[in-house]
C-alpha cells in the first residue's frame, strides 16, 4: 500500500488561495478582453450601418437615374418615329435637283431684269 504524505494545512490552504488568485486573475483578464471585443464588434457594427445605409442612398439613387434614363429612351424612341427616313431623303433629294433652287432668281435681280428689257419702268420712290 502506499504511504500517505503528509502535507501541512496552512501550506496546502496557501496553495489553493494562489491558484483562486491565479484563477481570479484569468476571470478578469478574459472579462476584460471581452470588454475590448464586445467595444470592437460594437464600432464595427455602427461602421457597417452606416456604410450600409450609404449604399442604400447610392442604390436609390442609381435606381433613379436608370428611371429617368429608360424614360428618356422610351421618349426618344417615340420621337423618333417622326424623323424622316432614308427614301423620304432621297425624296426630297430628286424633288430638289428637279428645281434647281440655285437657279432660281431673286425679286431684285428680276426687276433689274425686266428694267433693262424696257418691260417694266421705274416709280420715282424706285420701286418697279
Amino acid at each position: 500500500m502506499a504511504e500517505a504524505t503528509y502535507q501541512d494545512p496552512n501550506q496546502v490552504f496557501s496553495e489553493i488561495i494562489n491558484r483562486m488568485r491565479a484563477l481570479e486573475s484569468k476571470y478578469n483578464l478574459l472579462g476584460e478582453r471581452l470588454l475590448v471585443v464586445n467595444q470592437n464588434m460594437i464600432s464595427e457594427f455602427k461602421k457597417n450601418s452606416t456604410e450600409f445605409r450609404a449604399t442604400n442612398d447610392d442604390l436609390k439613387e442609381i435606381r433613379t437615374e436608370l428611371f429617368k434614363t429608360k424614360e428618356t429612351i422610351k421618349d426618344l424612341s417615340r420621337e423618333l418615329k417622326f424623323f424622316a427616313t432614308k427614301e423620304h431623303i432621297k425624296a426630297l433629294e430628286k424633288y430638289i435637283k428637279i428645281w434647281d433652287p440655285m437657279k432660281f432668281i431673286t425679286q431684285e435681280d428680276l426687276d433689274k431684269f425686266l428694267e433693262r428689257g424696257g418691260l417694266v419702268k421705274k416709280k420715282k420712290d424706285g420701286r418697279t
